[in-house]
C-alpha cells in the first residue's frame, strides 16, 4: 500500500501555479522588515531581520511595514541568454520537432493550475517525469511558463495557455491533448499521461502527510500573507517572510508560498523550489511514519487530482519504488541557455526556446545515467559538524542532486569549525575525490587521505561551521 500510493503522490501530485523515517527538522523561518524601497520586483536586498518564534509566525497580529506596490509582478526573465532574438515570423506549425526515441521510459506532464471558478485555467506549473522503471531512475525537468511556442490550431503562444485553448476549443483531447501535442510538436517529446492539482489540493495532500521536510540550501525571501486565512486584498496583510537554510518543516500552506511564490524572484528559481518540495513530498511518503495517514491521503487525491492516470498504472509502477535511493532522482530546467529573452510586438516578455538544446537535454534526461550508476558504486557518510541543524541534509542532498548516494550519521560533536572530507577507500582516487569536492564547493585543502580497508565507508564528509550550503542544482546534474 506504501509504495503504491508513493506513486499516486510522485506521479498524480504536483504544485499549484507555479523505507526510512524523513530527518527532524527544525524551524528556520521569520518574517522580515522591509526597506522603504522594496519592490515586487526580482531586486535583492539585505532585510533587517525580525526573528519569530514558530507560535509567533502563525499569529495574525504582524503588519508588513512597507507598502506592497503589486501583489502581481511584472514578468522578467532572469538568468537566461540576454541576447534579444529576432522576431519569428512562423504562426502555425509546419514542420513538427523529430521525435525522440525513449522506448523504455514512461513520460507523465504533471500540472499546477488555480482551478478555482472564473479562474483563466492556464498552467502556470508545468513539469514532466520521465520514469526507467529498469533503471530504476527518475528524471524531472521543469518548463517556464512564459516559453513561447508555437501551438498546434492556434499559433505562437505562451506555453501555459494550450491547456486553456484546448479546453475552450474542445481540442481532441481537451486542455491535456492540446499541451501535449504541443511538446510533442515543438520538442518531440511524446507524453503518455498528464495529472493536474489545484491549491486547495495541494495543501490537504501535504497536511495529510503530516506536513514535509524540505531541504533549503539557499534562503528564500518573499511576500506571503501573514495567515492564510487573511485577505489578500490588503496590502498590510501581506509582510516579507523567510525560509532557510536549513531543514524546514512545511505545513500545505508554507508548501504551497515556497512552491509558488515568485514575486521577489523568477520562473526559473520557481522551477527550482517546486522540484525541491516534490523531492521532499518523496521522502515523506517512503517514510514509515506516514503509513498511518495513507488510507485518508488515497482519499484527499482522488478528490483533488484531475488525472488520466489510473489505479492500474500506479500498481504497476509500486514495484520500482523498492530500488530506488536518495541518488535516483535527477533534475533539469529549460532554462540558460536553452531559451532566449525576447520581448514580442505587443511588449510581452517571453522565452524563445533554443530547440536542438532543448531536445539534446529531453534526450540526455530519459536516457539511463551511467554516470550516476558510477557514483552508486562507493558510499558517502555525511555527518554535521557544525551548530546549524539540519545542514548535514542539505550537503547530502547537494551529494544526490550530483547523482551520489548518501548516508547520514551523527558526528563526534557539534563544533567543528572547518568541513572535512576523509577519504577512506582502497584506490584513494584523486580524480574521484577531486569531482566530490567540486559537487561540494570545497578546496583540495580540506581532503584527509585515510585508506582503511576495513571500512565500509568509502568517504566521510563532516561539515563544519564554514560550510557554504548554498547551490545551484542544475549545475550538478549528472
Amino acid at each position: 500500500m506504501r509504495t503504491t500510493l508513493f506513486f499516486v503522490v510522485f506521479i498524480s501530485l504536483f504544485f499549484t501555479a507555479c523505507g526510512t523515517p524523513a530527518p527532524q527538522a527544525y524551524s528556520a523561518y521569520y518574517f522580515v522588515t522591509a526597506p522603504a524601497n522594496a519592490t515586487a520586483t526580482p531586486t535583492p536586498f539585505q532585510p533587517e531581520i525580525n526573528h519569530l518564534t514558530s507560535e509567533q509566525a502563525s499569529q495574525p497580529t504582524i503588519r508588513a511595514t512597507a507598502t506592497l506596490p503589486a501583489l502581481i509582478p511584472t514578468i522578467t526573465p532572469i538568468a537566461t541568454n540576454t541576447e534579444m532574438a529576432p522576431q519569428p515570423t512562423l504562426a502555425v506549425i509546419e514542420t513538427p520537432a523529430l521525435p525522440i526515441n525513449a522506448p523504455e521510459s514512461l513520460v507523465y506532464l504533471l500540472l499546477g493550475s488555480d482551478l478555482r471558478p472564473g479562474s483563466s485555467y492556464r498552467t502556470d506549473t508545468i513539469m514532466v517525469a520521465a520514469i526507467r522503471p529498469r533503471d530504476g531512475q527518475v528524471s524531472l525537468i521543469s518548463f517556464p511558463r512564459d516559453l513561447w511556442v508555437n501551438i498546434p490550431t492556434v499559433g505562437l503562444q505562451r506555453i501555459n495557455t494550450a491547456y486553456q485553448y484546448g479546453e475552450i476549443y474542445q481540442y481532441p483531447g481537451g486542455g491535456p491533448g492540446l499541451l501535449k501535442d504541443t511538446i510533442l510538436t515543438n520538442f518531440g517529446l511524446e507524453i503518455q499521461q498528464t495529472a493536474m492539482v489545484d491549491f486547495d489540493g495541494f495543501r490537504r495532500v501535504v497536511n495529510t502527510l503530516g506536513g514535509i521536510d524540505v531541504p533549503i540550501a539557499c534562503h528564500y525571501t518573499d511576500w506571503r500573507l501573514i495567515a492564510p486565512d487573511l485577505n489578500p486584498e490588503y496590502e498590510d496583510n501581506w509582510s516579507l517572510y523567510t525560509a532557510g537554510p536549513g531543514l524546514i518543516h512545511m505545513d500545505g500552506d508554507l508548501a504551497l508560498w515556497y512552491a509558488r511564490s515568485r514575486m521577489k524572484s523568477n520562473d526559473f528559481d520557481r522551477g527550482r523550489r517546486q522540484q525541491e518540495v516534490l523531492r521532499a513530498l518523496f521522502k515523506q511518503t517512503m517514510s514509515t511514519n506516514t503509513l498511518a495517514s495513507l488510507p485518508q491521503l488515497y482519499t484527499e487525491l482522488s478528490s483533488s487530482i484531475k488525472t488520466e492516470i489510473g489505479l492500474s498504472d500506479v500498481i504497476s509502477l509500486a514495484p520500482l519504488a523498492f530500488r530506488m535511493n536518495n541518488a535516483d532522482i535527477r533534475s533539469y530546467y529549460v532554462a540558460g541557455d536553452l531559451v532566449t529573452s525576447w520581448i514580442t510586438p505587443g511588449g510581452a516578455y517571453v522565452l524563445l526556446p533554443n530547440t536542438e538544446a532543448i531536445q539534446a537535454m529531453l534526450s540526455e534526461a530519459i536516457s539511463p545515467s551511467v554516470v550516476q550508476e558510477e557514483h552508486q558504486v562507493f558510499s558517502i557518510e555525511v555527518q554535521n559538524g557544525s551548530y546549524y541543524d539540519g545542514w548535514e541534509t542539505l550537503a547530502a542532498e547537494r551529494l544526490n542532486y550530483a547523482g551520489y548516494q548518501t548516508s547520514i550519521a551523527d558526528a563526534d560533536h557539534r563544533q567543528h569549525a572547518a568541513t572535512l572530507l576523509y577519504d577512506l577507500s582502497d584506490d584513494q582516487d584523486p580524480v574521484r575525490a577531486a569531482s566530490l569536492l567540486a559537487v561540494l564547493g570545497l578546496s583540495e585543502q580540506v581532503l584527509v587521505s585515510v585508506p582503511d580497508s576495513e571500512n565500509p565507508i568509502d568517504y566521510i564528509l563532516i561539515v563544519g561551521n564554514d560550510y557554504q550550503p548554498c547551490f545551484i542544482p542544475a549545475e550538478l546534474t549528472p
